[in-house]
């Protein structure tokens, strides 16, 4: 846990990808926060340069590494966008140092779930398909407006669209802004959700939660919820018009996190939702 008189020392796992490059500018931004190490997997241009350099900028003094326990080990909190597969083997770093973990990394199975989960009972993890405040609150207003508006009469669609790059779908946003949903409908997603509609599929079945999936472009993340009845539509949105707010919130998130007892902790927690 750093001191109250020192900058919060950060880790950022996958430091050269778009998010990435997001972290480290924002973190060098905000003088209660200072990088101590950026990690890249094996193969990547980056491994033995200065993490300023290797951005782009001035030189920072920590060279790129891919040694991700050292990275650890020199850290209060990492921040990881990475892949599933890599976000695992960093969280049983998390707790095996007990450093604190913020993942934003989306496409996880309920399997790799379980494994965040079981890490978290040894370090302070916190874990959110979308770092944006906006996208959070956005979370609980769907949950309230499913509680209240009668699934007999309001049919729920969820609309999202990212960049062309993106590898999962439905997005991760799209499917937490589904799990609000049927929380607050008192369902399991997984027996609501329809996510694939194509020839004749016949009438909408009574209760469901849709989802459509659109790509292209340099979309940073739209996201609307529909809830719509005969003689009226709710839609419930958010814009992300630069990734910059994923990178604001997930050190956010660090600054919340660091010195946190163990356990799996939301952005839900950060904002007091």
């Amino acid at each position: 846990m750093p001191s109250p008189d020192s900058p919060l020392r950060l880790a950022i796992l996958g430091c050269s990808g778009r998010m990435g490059r997001l972290l480290v500018e924002t973190a060098q931004a905000d003088p209660a926060c200072v990088v101590v190490a950026g990690v890249e997997g094996p193969g990547s241009k980056a491994l033995g340069w200065d993490l300023g350099t290797a951005l782009g900028g001035q030189p920072l003094g920590v060279e790129v590494t891919g040694d991700a326990r050292a990275a650890f080990e020199a850290a209060d909190v990492a921040i990881d966008f990475t892949l599933p597969a890599a976000t695992l083997v960093h969280a049983d770093l998390a707790a095996e140092t007990g450093t604190g973990l913020v993942i934003g990394t989306t496409g996880l199975d309920g399997k790799q779930l379980e494994l965040v989960e079981a890490a978290a009972e040894r370090t302070p993890i916190l874990r959110a398909a979308n770092m944006s405040l906006g996208v959070n609150l956005l979370q609980a207003l769907v949950r309230q407006a499913a509680a209240r508006l009668p699934a007999e009469d309001y049919d729920i669609e969820i609309l999202e669209m990212h960049h062309r790059h993106k590898v999962d779908a439905p997005s991760g946003t799209a499917l937490a802004l589904g799990e609000a949903a049927a929380a607050g409908r008192e369902v399991g997603l997984a027996e609501a959700s329809v996510r694939v509609r194509d020839g004749h599929t016949g009438p909408r079945p009574g209760g469901a939660i849709g989802f459509a999936t659109l790509r292209g472009g340099d979309v940073a993340g739209d996201h609307d919820v529909i809830f719509a009845a005969e003689g009226e539509r709710l839609v419930l949105g958010h814009r992300a018009s630069n990734r910059a707010v994923f990178a604001k919130g997930a050190i956010r998130a660090a600054k919340w996190l660091a010195g946190r007892p163990s356990g799996l902790y939301s952005m839900a927690d950060v904002l007091g939702l």
